[in-house]
């Protein structure tokens, strides 16, 4: 497993993990963009929500102006 902190004020690019991943915002907010049988969705999180990606799962976060993200997923993950 990694564990990261993102300090972001920039999109991040649509992706598709190998493995599971953890998606905690710490400060900031953060719209989370994901795709739920071939609909793009959004779900909005603030400061200590947490959004959990299953491998396999398209998804992207882009931040609201500057927001902190603790990001664990594992090592190597894609």
């Amino acid at each position: 497993m990694t564990v990261r902190v993102h300090w972001t004020d920039a999109p991040y690019r649509w992706h598709v993990n190998d493995g599971a991943e953890v998606f905690l915002v710490l400060a900031g907010v953060v719209d989370m963009h994901y795709r739920d049988a071939g609909e793009d969705k959004v779900r909005r999180l603030h400061a200590g929500d947490a959004c959990f990606a299953e491998a396999g799962d398209a998804h992207v976060a882009h931040s609201v102006g500057e927001a902190r993200i603790l990001v664990v997923e594992r090592k190597d993950s894609v």
